[in-house]
């Protein structure tokens, strides 16, 4: 079998031009499948370990995946609010042991702002319920004060001490701005592998001083400011004393009064954004599987093309002894060799291509792409390539196979 592998290394390498083209298909092959593997799982658990240990989002009663992606993945535009009172009434039920309140819309140089309390950083959690750490500083205080997320002290270079001024919405060349009243970067926090790497972190009660500054998007001149309680936020995670009481609360939510409102289970909702986008991962992995499937009949086609030029080439091995289980396993083992090249190639690509814009997708889409070796499913996926590529093989192997030594040796014109 040794000298068949080298046989068969020798004849690739002689047409490496026409072989290279096959395993450079192949290869694409394997890096697709492997990436679009990798960002699936990776998004899923992005967004997983994006919130923990929050039993309910309060909000506005809207779309629960509005709520969702706006309040915990600032994807999104708010279309409501929920009064300040409202919240604080919510947030007096006898089951809730903790809340947050959260208000979005200004942004800083293309992230978003997030106006909170301290008890953003005391109760908020992330993976496997792991609370906020900095990296440096402290958190806010009710002043003109903020605390970055890692990937925007990164990405901007920001440190401590440094003074950032808000905008009103995405940050937009016509958006009003804040220039006049800069906060103080006080802290800056570990990465987490979560939006909160994207977000400025700001006190509640300034951006609603800064709000009051304006009218109609224009500003008014000659008002101070002056730190004062938000009239309404954009919703609020809630943790709960026991979590055997989160129907209970999530129907009284329901059932309030003073404004209509809705509470949705983060787990749930994800559950249901999974349904939502399952159709496109379908789509995207059985488009994958066509360009596998072409990339499988370039290979049969190219040796397949190549046998008739190598009927002579055959026919002499038979003479000087090899029988036409030789010639099978000579055209297999030529397969496999281009198909484990292109299955190589195509790994390589996949690393080097994770590795460069990992920290690029994670600045900008929030996503964290790993830089692992293949788990069990990639390891699946490798397999099917190879044994697909071996069972196409035997196409051409076993034409070969049945080439008579008299008709190698005196080839049809």
């Amino acid at each position: 079998m040794r000298a068949m592998l080298a046989i068969a290394c020798s004849s690739a390498w002689n047409r490496r031009f026409v072989v290279g083209l096959v395993a450079l298909s192949v290869a694409l092959a394997t890096f697709l499948v492997l990436t679009l593997e990798r960002v699936r799982a990776d998004v899923r658990e992005t967004f997983a370990q994006s919130v923990s240990g929050t039993d309910l989002v309060v909000g506005p009663r809207t779309g629960r995946l509005e709520l969702l992606l706006h309040s915990v993945f600032r994807i999104g535009g708010a279309s409501a609010t929920l009064q300040w009172r409202s919240a604080e009434a919510i947030a007096s039920h006898k089951a809730v042991a903790w809340w947050i309140p959260l208000s979005l819309g200004d942004s800083h140089r293309g992230f978003p702002v997030l106006a909170t309390n301290t008890a953003y950083f005391e109760h908020f959690r992330h993976g496997r319920r792991e609370p906020l750490r900095f990296a440096e500083g402290r958190a806010f205080g009710k002043g003109l004060e903020a605390v970055l997320g890692a990937d925007v002290a990164q990405a901007l270079g920001y440190r401590l001490g440094d003074r950032v001024t808000l905008s009103h919405g995405d940050g937009s060349f016509d958006a009003a701005d804040h220039g006049d009243q800069p906060f103080t970067v006080t802290g800056i926090l570990r990465r987490t592998g979560t939006p909160a790497d994207r977000t400025v972190h700001v006190a509640l009660e300034s951006t609603e001083a800064l709000h009051k500054e304006f009218a109609g998007g224009v500003k008014l001149p000659g008002l101070a400011l002056h730190v004062e309680q938000p009239a309404t936020i954009n919703a609020m995670l809630v943790g709960l004393k026991d979590r055997s009481a989160v129907f209970s609360v999530q129907r009284d939510v329901a059932d309030f009064r003073k404004e209509p409102l809705m509470a949705i289970l983060p787990g749930v909702v994800l559950d249901e954004l999974w349904t939502v986008v399952g159709g496109t991962e379908r789509v995207l992995q059985v488009m994958t599987g066509f360009v596998a499937l072409a990339s499988l009949a370039g290979l049969v086609a190219v040796v397949l093309a190549g046998l008739e030029q190598r009927r002579r080439e055959l026919a002499i091995l038979r003479a000087v002894g090899a029988g036409p289980r030789h010639m099978l396993q000579l055209l297999c083992a030529e397969g496999v060799v281009i198909m484990v090249a292109g299955v190589v190639l195509g790994v390589l690509a996949h690393w080097a291509v994770v590795g460069l814009l990992s920290h690029w997708v994670r600045v900008h889409y929030g996503v964290v792409l790993t830089l692992a070796a293949p788990g069990a499913n990639e390891l699946l996926l490798l397999a099917a390539i190879l044994g697909c590529g071996l069972l196409a093989s035997l196409v051409p192997g076993w034409r070969a196979y049945r080439l008579s030594l008299a008709d190698g040796l005196s080839p049809k014109v």
